[in-house]
């Protein structure tokens, strides 16, 4: 089983701050992202303060991004491949359905996990709606869908970024930090450290 992290893992951007970009407050937004990727910052607390600033945003803006996600280089080789070979592929990202949800249905995953952004009409209410995706429910997923597929710890692999991926990652057989924060370099298994995800392919292989 992989589990992946989707923001700069999967695809090359933070979903957050190209919505914060176009909706004009990118600055604030970003600075905020980057100091819980490097775990200055309590994930839930800093995605809350985050999504507050994206109130009005239109829907429309979302589809318009959806549309035109950047898929990480390497991504569709290693997903092929991993799929071909009978991996079950995890989603579970910190950030949002409306994101997710599309990578996860190009690349056939079998679970995604992600935060849902609540919305009033064609736009954003600036809030997040449900139990947010840390963290530790990036762990706590790993473990129990380890447990529901009946596999060893061993056959298990988690890819992802940044501090809130911590967890994951040394709760998996193996754990890939993809250039990544110091966090997370720090507890991994392997790292990689070039833009491209079909890198791993030369470990797996």
């Amino acid at each position: 089983m992989a589990v992946f992290d989707m923001d700069s893992t999967l695809i090359d951007m933070e979903c957050i701050d190209e919505i914060a970009r176009v909706a004009g407050c990118g600055d604030q937004v970003a600075a905020i992202t980057e100091k819980a990727m490097l775990g200055e910052l309590d994930f839930a607390q800093s995605l809350r303060e985050r999504v507050a600033a994206l109130k009005g945003v239109k829907l429309a803006m979302l589809d318009a991004i959806r549309d035109e996600l950047p898929i990480m280089p390497g991504a569709a080789e290693l997903l092929k491949v991993l799929r071909e070979n009978r991996w079950r592929l995890v989603l579970v990202s910190g950030g949002f359905t409306w994101f997710a949800d599309e990578v996860a249905r190009r690349f056939n995953f079998d679970v995604v996990v992600s935060n849902f952004l609540e919305f009033e009409g064609d736009q954003l209410t600036g809030k997040v709606g449900g139990r947010i995706v840390d963290g530790q429910v990036k762990a706590d997923t790993l473990i129990n869908l380890t447990q529901q597929y009946g596999l060893p710890r061993s056959q298990t692999m988690a890819v992802g970024d940044g501090a809130n991926d911590k967890l994951m990652l040394q709760a998996s057989g193996f754990g890939v930090a993809f250039n990544a924060k110091p966090v997370l370099r720090e507890v991994a298994d392997y790292c990689i450290d070039e833009k491209d995800l079909s890198q791993l392919l030369h470990v797996l292989r």
